[in-house]
């Protein structure tokens, strides 16, 4: 199956992380609301990180992209990473609605190099598979972090729960960096190097082609 790529495993091991940083938020955006004293600011919340996923993903999705995509991945995680931590700051509304959106940018991106690297790293046959098993991950990765979230909130307030999407988003990285070697061998490179990754007149792109199978 897919889960026989150590490259696979290493993708979905940083996901789960992710999903996490993603997932806690969504706790801490309530407490932090609560703290505020209206129900209100958490749905401002929630829009800006949208707005900045949407953002993110028509800049990453709007220009070519040459070289390896793990690399590309690593920067875009740590930028993600980069953009959880001064939620932790917990400033007035205006501010952390702004911060909220800056977290927002780089998680879209992420998501989209991600399918690139899994395509790349499946085993032929298993892409279908392995795609299934990144949603899945990151699915479980964000259940987790609302569960981590709420006691988060009760021992060290609104601040901790905040924390976890930041450890979330620096665990990813780690996974990332400590598995580059894995990474930096794809199962799949003879169409990967003859053009970037969403040139539409160049190559056709990894795992499409007519002789993949899904």
């Amino acid at each position: 199956g897919a889960l026989r790529s150590p490259g696979l495993l290493a993708l979905l091991g940083s996901f789960f992380f992710v999903g996490l940083a993603l997932g806690s938020i969504t706790v801490a955006g309530v407490a932090y609301a609560d703290d505020h004293g209206r129900e209100s600011v958490y749905g401002w919340l929630m829009a800006a990180l949208g707005l900045g996923a949407l953002i993110g993903g028509a800049v990453y999705g709007a220009r070519q992209w040459a070289g390896a995509p793990e690399r590309r991945l690593r920067v875009i995680v740590a930028l993600l990473a980069l953009g959880y931590l001064p939620l932790m700051l917990t400033p007035g509304v205006v501010a952390m609605t702004a911060l909220a959106a800056v977290a927002g940018v780089f998680l879209a991106p992420a998501i989209a190099c991600s399918f690139i690297v899994v395509d790349r790293h499946a085993p032929r046959g298993t892409v279908t598979e392995a795609f299934s098993w990144l949603v899945t991950t990151f699915g479980v990765g964000a259940a987790a972090g609302t569960a981590v979230a709420g006691p988060a909130v009760e021992l060290g307030g609104t601040s901790w729960s905040f924390a976890v999407a930041g450890a979330g988003g620096v665990a990813a990285l780690l996974v990332l960096l400590a598995t580059g070697k894995v990474l930096a061998v794809p199962g799949r490179t003879a169409v990967a190097a003859q053009g970037s990754e969403n040139d539409r007149n160049g190559a056709v792109e990894p795992g499409f082609s007519s002789g993949h199978q899904a």
